[in-house]
């Protein structure tokens, strides 16, 4: 019997709205790209944006800026971290978290991860009294939320500051709270790989006003704060304009016009996405040697991506689950590896960071699997690719019981 294959890509994303190509078409047109660059009684695409995704969160304000990345560094020197500072942070996450920490001056204090890719509460306790830290940079990653209560209790009690890395959980709750709305501030990436795609892009949103006026002034609104929808009133910013600097990162109008429809949407498309892991659970469920992720009740996930648990199991055996998925098609992404492969790589690749043990994260990352699931699979698509990775994961398995 011929081997099934699966010979659809792991990163083509469905096609921007039909009204989000007619709003960047209108853009283009007038030319005033620029977000500042408006006519008499003209919004514009990115104060709009700024605005409806203030009311899709619930947020007091909302702040349009060119990535996550910058969002994330935005909102740390917005809430106060300076050159020098500790800032706690998930050891299992991607580099642009423990860069934008690095990036202000600051120093990652890396928290343990549990089996269940959330970050380890009790060592996140222990570090945050013993660490020095006022704050902490939580990644929700891959899409995976904590307990947040319990979270949020420990930091209030131990004085540290929460900001939310939401990149993986736009349109994901927590107890019916949206992701990013626990913590002083919430930051989001428009990536093509994520929620909603504008290439590159990057929200924040806070409700506090000090806070909000002072990431406006960073991304570069020079003395232009009024022409915000989503900004605290101009008294807010009557002094730190003297004493914020120009950072500029700004979001453009273009980008927001594609933006706006699909921000739209996406609580359809979170359920488009809900169906697809659910039918890769249902096909993997079974398969002896691989743990799934169990999601608890209280989390509302996306499941833009879908993770696994190979435990126990040697790297060459992992090594070659990789390999003969991708000969038929599959592609799985290994966050163990020795070396930094695409997106995916270990806390002890970072060398920017102070070099820090984290033996139960090792153990999480020895066996972790990951891969993205666009919405351009259909749930047959799904289905078959479960019944790949369950062949190939009982076939290496069947050779190590083998050897041994």
């Amino acid at each position: 019997m011929e081997e099934e294959t699966f010979t659809g890509s792991f990163t083509q994303q469905e096609p921007i709205p039909d009204a989000g190509i007619a709003a960047a078409v209108d853009v283009m047109r007038h030319g005033r790209l620029h977000r500042y660059n408006l006519t008499d009684g003209e919004s514009g695409e990115v104060a709009l944006l700024e605005r409806e995704f203030a009311q899709f969160v619930g947020a007091g304000y909302c702040l349009a800026v060119t990535s996550g990345g910058y969002a994330l560094g935005t909102a740390l020197r917005a809430v106060g971290v300076a050159q020098g500072d500790r800032v706690l942070s998930n050891a299992f996450s991607l580099a642009p978290v423990p860069g934008a920490i690095a990036g202000v001056g600051a120093d990652p204090v890396l928290v343990e991860t549990t089996e269940d890719l959330t970050i380890d509460l009790d060592d996140l306790r222990a570090k945050a009294a013993s660490s020095g830290a006022g704050v902490l940079l939580l990644s929700h990653m891959r899409g995976h939320i904590c307990d947040m209560d319990r979270l949020m209790a420990i930091c209030g009690g131990s004085g540290i500051t929460v900001v939310e890395d939401c990149a993986h959980t736009m349109g994901a709750r927590w107890r019916g709270v949206p992701s990013g709305r626990h913590g002083v501030v919430g930051c989001y990436s428009t990536q093509t790989y994520k929620h909603v795609n504008s290439g590159e892009g990057g929200l924040l949103v806070t409700d506090d006003p000090a806070l909000a006026a002072r990431a406006v002034m960073l991304s570069g609104s020079y003395m232009l704060y009024g022409r915000h929808l989503a900004a605290p009133a101009p008294d807010a910013f009557d002094e730190i304009r003297y004493s914020t600097p120009n950072m500029s990162g700004r979001m453009d109008n273009l980008r927001a016009a594609i933006l706006r429809p699909q921000l739209e949407g996406l609580s359809l498309r979170v359920d488009r996405w809900k169906a697809r892991y659910r039918r890769m659970e249902d096909g993997l469920r079974a398969v002896p040697g691989l743990r799934l992720i169990e999601r608890p009740a209280q989390e509302g996930y996306v499941g833009s991506s879908i993770q696994f648990l190979l435990p126990g199991w040697r790297p060459g055996a992992v090594e070659r689950v990789v390999a003969r998925c991708g000969d038929r098609g599959v592609e799985l992404k290994w966050f163990g590896a020795e070396e930094p492969v695409a997106y995916t790589s270990r806390y002890d690749s970072w060398r920017y960071v102070t070099d820090q043990r984290l033996p139960r994260t090792d153990r999480v990352l020895a066996g972790l699997l990951d891969m993205r699931i666009p919405l351009t699979f259909s749930l047959e698509d799904c289905a078959l690719i479960a019944r790949i990775i369950d062949a190939e994961v009982s076939a290496v398995r069947e050779g190590m019981a083998a050897v041994s």
